[in-house]
C-alpha cells in the first residue's frame, strides 16, 4: 500500500479486519483471510439484526432475523472475498496495480454485484422463490440494488480507512525508526569525540615515557610499546565496529592497563576475571575503558600508594553483569555520585550510549566498596536476549 497527498490506494488483499491493530498481529495468509472473513460476516449480521430489532415495524424476535442475516452476509461476504481473489488472477494483478477513479470503480462494482447475488441466492435458500426471478423482479431494482450500492460503498470506506490509518502507522514507525537511529549516530558522534579527546593525551604520555625510559630500562620501554600497539591495533578496530565481543574488549582493557602499569608502577595493580564461555559475548564497543579510565583518574590517582582494578563478567538473572571495581579513594574523597566519579563526561555519555543502545533493557548501578573504593556495574542483555528485572546483588 502507497498514500500520497493526491491518491490513495485501494489494496485488494487489504481484509477489512487489518484496520483493527489486534488482528494485524497475525501475518496474511489464506487461511487467516477465510476466518477472519467469517468474523467480518458475524459481526456484520449482529449489526443488521439489532438495526432491525431496533427499527423494524412489528413485533419481531431475535431468531426472526439473525438465521436470515448470518445466511445474507455470509453469502455476501465470501463471494466478495473469493472474486476479489479471482479478479487479481483472471485480471493478471490489474486490481492491485490500478490507481484512482478505475480502481474505485471496479471495487464498487464487483462489490456490488456480490451483494446483489449474495442477497438472492440467501432469499432463495430461505424459500422466498427462484434466484433468477428475484434478479430480474421490481424488489430487486428498488430494494435489493440499493442496498447493494450501500454494501459496496461501505465497503470502499472501509479499505480507504484501513488503508490511510496503515500508511499513518507506517510512516510514524518509519519516523521512530529515524528518530532512534540518529540517536545511535549522536551517540557514536559523542563516543568518537571523546575518543579524540582522550587517545591524543594518552598517546603523548605513553610515548614520552617510552623515550625516558629506553635509556635506563630498554626492556620496559620495550614492553610499554609493544603493549602501546596492541591497545592502537585493538581501539582502532573497534572503532570500526558497531559491535564487539567481550573478549576483545577484555584484551584492549588490558593493553590499556599494562601501558599504564609501567607509568604507575606499583601503585597499578588489577585482575579481569572474563570467563571463557562469556569471551563471545556481543557488547557494543567502548563501553568498559571510560569506566576503567574513571577508576583510575578519580579513584587510584588521587590515592598515595595507588590501588588495584579488577574487571569482572558473569550472568546474572538472564543479563550479562560486567563490574569494574577498585580500591581507590572511593566516594568520601570524591564527593557525591553526581560529582566527577559517577556523573563525569564518560559516565554520562556511558548512560546516554546504553539508553540509545539498549533502552530500559540495560543499567548503570554505582556502588561503594567496604573498606574503599567503589564498583561501577553494568547489566546488559546477553547477546540481545531481553533481560529479567531482577538487580544484581
Amino acid at each position: 500500500m502507497t498514500q500520497t497527498s493526491s491518491q490513495t490506494e485501494i489494496r485488494p488483499g487489504l481484509h477489512p479486519l487489518d484496520m483493527i491493530p489486534l488482528f494485524r498481529r497475525r501475518p496474511s495468509s489464506p487461511l487467516r483471510d477465510v476466518v477472519y472473513t467469517g468474523i467480518w460476516n458475524m459481526g456484520l449480521a449482529l449489526c443488521l439484526t439489532g438495526a432491525y430489532l431496533m427499527f423494524g415495524s412489528g413485533r419481531v424476535t431475535l431468531s426472526d432475523y439473525w438465521w436470515p442475516m448470518v445466511l445474507i452476509s455470509n453469502l455476501i461476504g465470501y463471494l466478495i472475498h473469493l472474486c476479489t481473489l479471482a479478479g487479481d488472477r483472471l485480471l493478471g494483478g490489474w486490481p492491485r496495480r490500478a490507481r484512482g477513479l478505475p480502481q474505485l470503480a471496479y471495487r464498487i462494482g464487483m462489490t456490488g454485484a456480490c451483494a446483489l447475488l449474495g442477497y438472492t441466492l440467501g432469499q432463495a435458500l430461505l424459500g422466498a422463490g427462484d434466484p433468477l426471478h428475484l434478479l430480474i423482479s421490481r424488489q430487486a431494482v428498488t430494494q435489493v440494488l440499493p442496498l447493494a450500492v450501500f454494501v459496496a460503498l461501505f465497503m470502499v470506506v472501509v479499505h480507504l480507512s484501513g488503508e490511510r490509518r496503515i500508511a499513518a502507522e507506517t510512516q510514524a514507525a518509519r519516523h521512530r525508526e529515524q528518530l532512534e537511529a540518529g540517536a545511535r549516530q549522536l551517540a557514536e558522534a559523542r563516543l568518537r569525540a571523546l575518543q579524540a579527546q582522550i587517545e591524543p593525551h594518552f598517546l603523548y604520555n605513553t610515548l614520552a615515557n617510552v623515550v625516558s625510559l629506553i635509556a635506563p630500562q630498554p626492556a620496559q620501554a620495550q614492553h610499554m610499546l609493544e603493549r602501546f600497539i596492541d591497545y592502537l591495533r585493538a581501539s582502532l578496530a573497534a572503532s570500526r565496529e558497531e559491535a564487539v565481543t567481550l573478549g576483545a574488549d577484555a584484551d584492549l582493557i588490558a593493553a590499556y592497563l599494562d601501558v599504564l602499569g609501567v607509568r604507575m608502577g606499583d601503585r597499578l595493580r588489577y585482575r579481569i576475571e572474563v570467563p571463557a564461555e562469556l569471551r563471545a559475548a556481543v557488547i557494543a564497543p567502548m563501553l568498559l575503558q571510560p569506566l576503567v579510565e574513571n577508576a583510575i583518574a578519580h579513584g587510584l590517582e588521587p590515592k598515595v600508594e595507588g590501588g588495584e582494578i579488577v574487571l569482572a563478567a558473569r550472568v546474572h538473572d538472564g543479563r550479562l553483569c560486567l563490574e569494574v571495581r577498585d580500591t581507590g579513594v572511593g566516594l568520601a574523597e570524591t564527593g557525591p555520585v553526581s560529582s566527577k566519579r559517577g556523573g563525569g563526561v564518560g559516565l554520562g555519555n556511558l548512560r546516554e550510549r546504553l539508553g540509545t543502545l539498549y533502552g530500559g533493557a540495560a543499567q548503570v548501578q554505582l556502588l561503594e566498596n567496604q573498606p574503599c573504593g567503589m564498583t561501577v556495574r553494568l547489566l546488559l542483555p546477553l547477546n540481545g536476549s531481553l533481560p529479567s528485572t531482577t538487580p544484581a546483588p
